[in-house]
């Protein structure tokens, strides 16, 4: 017999292979994973955390020989970004910050504005298609998100990248670290010194 323990394992590594290989997010993979369990719709899901760690194994396992170039090209395109709007003070969240995306990961990046509409502008300036949306920050409320569409030439394809916008005031509360003991986002240095750290360089 199953225990509670073990059918949050098996959804999570579900929800996994769904996030690594069909790039679902972490909501829409845990809520398919129980639909292709046939679970009750109620049954209890794993935490973020627990799923991450279901991602860096599938990773590990099926991934391994091509996922860090992946990683490494959506991030040199995240650092494009971050030139380009570098007056918004951007920092870079999400899997491509925690290095577990895959090609079709999209990109999340947070700016920092004093004027949100600041973002916009800057858009229509340089002649950016962007498609206006909403998006839930980490104290539950709703901000503005501004969604593009990159090319990504080290991958052949398109990329997009969900630009989060937020008063400059939070920008101190977006850097408190997570459950985990995590820097949940970081900025370009950040990102360079993460990148060299990884790639066995000096921090």
């Amino acid at each position: 017999m199953f225990s509670q323990d073990d059918t949050t394992a098996e959804i999570a590594a579900v929800a996994a292979r769904l996030v690594v290989d069909e790039g679902q997010d972490y909501a829409a993979a845990k809520r398919s994973a129980i639909r292709q369990l046939n679970l009750p719709a109620r049954t209890p899901l794993p935490d973020n955390e627990r799923l991450e760690a279901a991602v860096r194994e599938h990773i590990a396992v099926f991934c391994a020989d091509t996922q860090p170039a992946e990683l490494q090209a959506l991030r040199e395109l995240a650092l494009r970004w971050m030139d380009r709007l570098d007056a918004f003070r951007p920092y870079l969240g999400g899997a491509v910050w925690h290095g577990t995306a895959t090609r079709l990961t999209d990109i999340h990046m947070h700016l920092f504005c004093d004027d949100p509409k600041q973002a916009e502008w800057a858009l229509l300036d340089q002649r950016v298609e962007y498609h206006p949306g909403s998006a839930t920050d980490w104290r539950g409320r709703s901000i503005d998100a501004l969604t593009i569409r990159a090319r990504c030439e080290a991958l052949s394809q398109w990329v997009l990248i969900h630009l989060m916008v937020h008063d400059l005031d939070d920008l101190k509360g977006a850097l408190k670290p997570d459950a985990q003991g995590r820097k949940p986002r970081g900025d370009r240095q950040a990102l360079l010194r993460r990148m060299a750290v990884e790639a066995g360089g000096a921090p």
